[in-house]
């Protein structure tokens, strides 16, 4: 059984108010500290006015992780340390966040400042949805229509995910399989057309977004 490593499924964006400031938290996948910069640089981009952007982020898991934050001219601790602390319990990792901060001319204080970050996480991660880092390979192969439908099976009880289907002849499937179900799944397909099918690898990665079912 591989690591369950959690991560973002996709790029989100959340949104409140505290005392007229106004709190934007944008939150999306990185799998690098160059994948986190690009992001913090959108988001710079995305509200080149804000008075803030607080990035944090985390890349790896478990006894794997470049940790990262600042507080981009709030008082020292008030800003990057509490929404990283959040962003630590959360149990995620390849992870990057950006709290941009309008200022709504009411002065929030210390203790209001690290609440509001820490609330920005928080209300982010509600709104999460999640997925796997995994590690998967993109076959392709070709099967009679009489087996189409057990394929399909096959491919969905072994968390694949169809690429592509060309219908001629015969079948052409490309298929991406997580690579811990690999060998069953090709072993399953060899029994299934009693040893006629021929796999093509097309692409393998070891970052790939797999959705939570």
């Amino acid at each position: 059984m591989t690591e369950n490593r959690l991560i973002p499924a996709r790029h989100i964006e959340t949104e409140f108010i505290d005392q007229n400031s106004r709190f934007i938290t944008n939150a999306g996948p990185a799998f690098s500290v160059s994948d986190a910069q690009r992001f913090i640089s959108h988001i710079k981009d995305k509200y080149p006015d804000a008075s803030h952007h607080v990035p944090v982020y985390l890349i790896g898991h478990g006894t794997s992780v470049t940790a990262h934050c600042s507080d981009a001219g709030e008082p020292s601790g008030t800003a990057g340390r509490p929404a990283l602390a959040v962003l630590q319990g959360s149990g995620l990792g390849d992870i990057v966040m950006v709290i941009t901060r309008y200022f709504g001319g009411t002065k929030l204080g210390t203790g209001g400042l690290v609440r509001a970050y820490s609330d920005s996480v928080r209300i982010a991660l509600k709104s999460m949805p999640l997925a796997k880092k995994v590690a998967t390979t993109t076959l392709m192969f070709v099967i009679p229509y009489a087996l189409y439908e057990q394929t399909k099976l096959l491919i969905n009880h072994h968390i694949g995910k169809i690429k592509d289907e060309a219908f001629a002849a015969d079948v052409t499937i490309t298929v991406m399989i997580d690579d811990e179900f690999l060998d069953v799944f090709k072993n399953k397909m060899v029994s299934l057309t009693n040893g006629g099918v021929q796999f093509i690898t097309i692409e393998q990665s070891d970052c790939t977004i797999m959705p939570l079912r």
